[in-house]
């Protein structure tokens, strides 16, 4: 076929489009396909198949809630289901290493168009596919001329999780912190008393590979957003850094107010961060509603009335009204190089996720989704509802424009300035050059390949 031919020219370019970044953190992790069962598929379940399924999956944090889904669609439908989940910032290099082999995943995922334009010879058309037909709004189609080549399966907040017991310690409620000028009054004044109080501002920004993602990307994403608010635009081959003062003035109260001394921060990882949390030694940890199910529950440290999250202030627009970072980088596709028996297996098993009891009740209980789907069951994670709080009282999201960074190269090149910047051995005029020029070179290279 024509994209088997063209596998080695697909991979090459999605080296340098960039797929995807990472939300939570882990190692890759797989399973053998479920068991398979005699027992009759429940009504909730779709028709059997004759094929199996392939997912490889993006996130880390909801690996297990994964495999354990899989293993109960097996019992009851006898369809083989493998989940393999990849490393936390490892999804791009799994995906092409996985795709080159003869079993290749048959469910994968981009990030939207950026992602999309490295893997759409591969990704199979769902227009009027029954899972198609489950979504709430075409909105969450992810679209190459008219056909459908991905669908948005979860919809997800980022901010600044905060630990309201220590904030209030510090003599601060969350109503207080309503700008960036706000915010950093109070992470000024907490270091100012780190010794008294016990705990810092901050968790510590790592910029490993586990955690640099908060800052290069999600982070970055802020002043994208702005900028492209200001021009009225929604994509762009040259970034003109409007708001890198903004993004400078937010790192600089991140690594500054933090557990840890600046130059440490290289060798800080994503697990450093969280645990600085769980442990309550830090009073904000910018990171997403993911890691709702890490914080709160059976054998961990909060409930509900502990937390809450912020919306990130760089001191750009409307602050008073500005929600949390509110949206999806996590497009479903299915392989269209698969067999017919094995796409037919995998989109019953995606249809059968979205509309079961099961299904809907694993990712939104065990998961913490919101998904877009008809049948969706109402999210208990504390910062969905948060989001759905703030956007009812009039607040808007700040979309997720990180889709539309040029490449993972680009991404690689800002963290690597961030990291140097941070440990004293680099410039901001290092950061802002990999923001702008890294930019304008790798959407040139994007239009050319």
């Amino acid at each position: 076929m024509k994209a088997k031919k063209t596998l080695s020219l697909t991979l090459a370019a999605a080296m340098t489009a960039g797929l995807l970044v990472g939300c939570g953190g882990g190692a890759a992790s797989s399973s053998t396909p479920a068991a398979s069962s005699d027992a009759p598929a429940s009504s909730s379940a779709a028709p059997a198949a004759a094929g199996k399924v392939y997912y490889l999956n993006f996130k880390p944090e909801q690996d297990e809630a994964w495999q354990k889904l899989a293993a109960k669609y097996t019992e009851e439908t006898g369809v083989p289901v493998t989940v393999v989940t990849a490393a936390s910032g490892q999804y791009e290099t799994t995906l092409m290493s996985e795709m080159a082999k003869s079993d290749a995943p048959t469910l994968f995922q981009v990030n939207g168009p950026v992602g999309l334009a490295s893997w759409k010879d591969y990704c199979y058309d769902l227009s009027g596919t029954p899972f198609a037909g489950e979504l709430t709004s075409d909105s969450y189609a992810l679209k190459d001329g008219d056909a459908t080549l991905g669908i948005g399966y979860v919809i997800e907040s980022y901010g600044l999780i905060t630990n309201k017991t220590l904030l209030e310690q510090a003599g601060y409620k969350a109503e207080d912190i309503k700008s960036f000028d706000d915010l950093k009054k109070v992470a000024e004044d907490i270091t100012a008393r780190k010794d008294e109080l016990g705990f810092a501002a901050f968790t510590s920004a790592g910029m490993d590979g586990s955690s640099d993602w908060r800052f290069k990307t999600h982070l970055a994403n802020l002043p994208i957003y702005f900028e492209y608010q200001a021009d009225g635009i929604s994509s762009t081959d040259a970034i003109k850094g409007t708001y890198l003062d903004n993004y400078k003035n937010i790192f600089d109260l991140y690594i500054n107010n933090s557990t840890c001394d600046p130059a440490e921060l290289a060798g800080k990882t994503g697990d450093d961060s969280r645990n600085e949390f769980l442990n309550k030694e830090a009073v904000f940890f910018q990171n997403g509603s993911w890691e709702y199910n890490n914080l709160v529950g059976e054998d961990k440290p909060f409930t509900d009335d502990d937390l809450t999250m912020l919306p990130i202030y760089i001191g750009v627009g409307d602050e008073a009204n500005q929600g949390l970072c509110t949206g999806t980088e996590n497009y479903w596709c299915v392989n269209k190089e698969a067999s017919a028996e094995d796409i037919q297996a995998t989109l019953d098993f995606m249809y059968w996720c979205v509309t079961s009891e099961e299904g809907t009740a694993a990712m939104a209980n065990d998961m913490g989704f919101v998904i877009p789907f008809k049948k969706a069951v109402e999210s208990p994670n504390l910062f969905v509802k948060v989001d759905n709080a703030m956007t009812a009282a009039g607040k808007t999201p700040v979309a997720w424009n990180f889709s539309t960074m040029p490449s993972e190269n680009w991404k690689n090149g800002v963290g690597s300035a961030l990291t140097a910047y941070a440990a004293g051995t680099g410039t901001w005029d290092a950061v802002v050059t990999a923001f702008v020029d890294g930019w304008a070179t790798e959407a040139a290279l994007n239009a050319a390949a």
